[in-house]
């Protein structure tokens, strides 16, 4: 794996600062939820408010997404009225949604997993139970992380072009809620055939750099589903975004490129990883496209801008650590 990287600016900032941890006094918050994606709501619902209490916080409004508004606007409203923290309870859309409305504010966003993708929340190391998961917003911290905006559409984690969003875009909704993770690993075995693409990738003021690849994936953070860590030095706060550039030909690549990713994530058999501010990617030919595991119209591009420190996040630990699930492990005990 080979990584090309500016050098990184100096950091003064005070881990204490008020913009990296805060207090755990009492906030006002609001819950947007998706009430297709969302089972057992009322038990849910039942859970986080007890953790609220118990936490000496006032009980949540809950505001219902829906098909026309899948959260930005209701995290916008919950701004203007006041709230402190959103909490999105939802899959991979409504998550996204939320940050789009929420992107550029003070207001914190906490994660309740629910769905079936939930790729902030494994980065975050966000538990499915919602007590545990209230717990990160009401006895841990804050800390900014930079957002990307890419052709339109707002994420915090990751977005791709190619085999990603192909495997995402296909694996069946139905097995997703039968058996989670595995949904993705069927769909990508489906696409292990499917040809290359020819690339020209722009990065910052660079000269053009060209691969023959599979994927591209722009991250801000490396975890995929399920935990599997792909960006091994991606880090959410640095103004930059790293981009794997996935190469595999062969079935035997895949299962060196697998291999590395679980076994060695810095040394990556046919992968590279750049790193930029800005980054246009442009395919020989109209491709699948996701963020934050979102499938979104296809293109022949796909273009990302950095907005740094954009997002302010509830994390297991405000520290700067480039792991935002360091913590985690902590949560519940």
């Amino acid at each position: 794996m080979s990584t090309t990287s500016p050098a990184h600016p100096a950091d003064d900032r005070d881990p204490g600062d008020a913009s990296l941890a805060r207090d755990t006094a009492p906030l006002r918050s609001v819950v947007v939820y998706n009430p297709v994606r969302v089972d057992g709501l009322e038990e849910r619902r039942a859970a986080v408010e007890a953790a609220l209490t118990e936490a000496g916080w006032p009980l949540p409004e809950w505001v219902e997404t829906t098909e026309d508004d899948p959260g930005a606007g209701q995290a916008r409203r919950a701004v203007e009225d006041g709230a402190q923290v959103v909490f999105a309870c939802g899959g991979d859309g409504t998550v996204r949604s939320c940050i789009e409305g929420l992107a550029g504010t003070d207001v914190a966003l906490a994660v309740l997993p629910a769905g079936t993708g939930n790729l902030l929340a494994a980065n975050l190391g966000v538990p499915d139970d919602p007590a545990a998961a209230v717990q990160i917003a009401t006895e841990h911290g804050r800390r900014r992380i930079d957002v990307g905006e890419a052709d339109g559409h707002t994420f915090a984690v990751m977005a791709g072009i190619g085999f990603d969003a192909a495997l995402l875009d296909d694996a069946s909704t139905a097995l997703k809620a039968k058996a989670g993770s595995i949904a993705y690993v069927l769909s990508a075995l489906t696409h292990l055939r499917d040809r290359s693409m020819h690339l020209e990738i722009h990065l910052d003021d660079q000269p053009p750099v060209r691969r023959r690849a599979r994927s591209v994936i722009i991250g801000n953070v490396g975890r995929l589903q399920g935990g599997v860590r792909l960006l091994a030095d991606a880090e959410p706060d640095n103004g930059q975004m790293d981009v794997a550039v996935l190469a595999p030909r062969t079935l035997g690549h895949w299962v060196q490129t697998a291999w590395g990713v679980l076994r060695h994530p810095h040394r990556v058999a046919h992968l590279d990883v750049l790193r930029a501010s800005r980054i246009t990617v442009v395919s020989d030919r109209e491709e699948r496209r996701q963020v934050d595991g979102d499938v979104i119209e296809p293109g022949r591009t796909l273009t990302v801008t950095v907005r740094p420190q954009a997002l302010e996040l509830c994390v297991p630990r405000p520290e700067r650590s480039p792991d935002l699930a360091e913590g985690s492990e902590h949560l519940g005990g």
